[in-house]
């Protein structure tokens, strides 16, 4: 099975469905992917900083 990288037109729509609060199952449905590849793209990419909290997030 080959490995295909997300696009960033799937980064943007993933970003966008986190927005509105969907979950990560109906985000995978939503750009054919797996929900475990979603899960790590969220993990791998997310962002925390106590001095800039309003960076937080995917």
């Amino acid at each position: 099975m080959a490995h295909i990288e997300l696009n960033l037109r799937e980064r943007r729509r993933i970003e966008d469905m986190l927005n509105a609060k969907a979950p990560v199952r109906k985000i995978a449905e939503a750009i054919g992917r797996h929900p475990s590849t979603v899960y790590r793209e969220i993990k791998r990419n997310a962002f925390s900083d106590e001095e800039l909290p309003e960076l937080n997030g995917y």
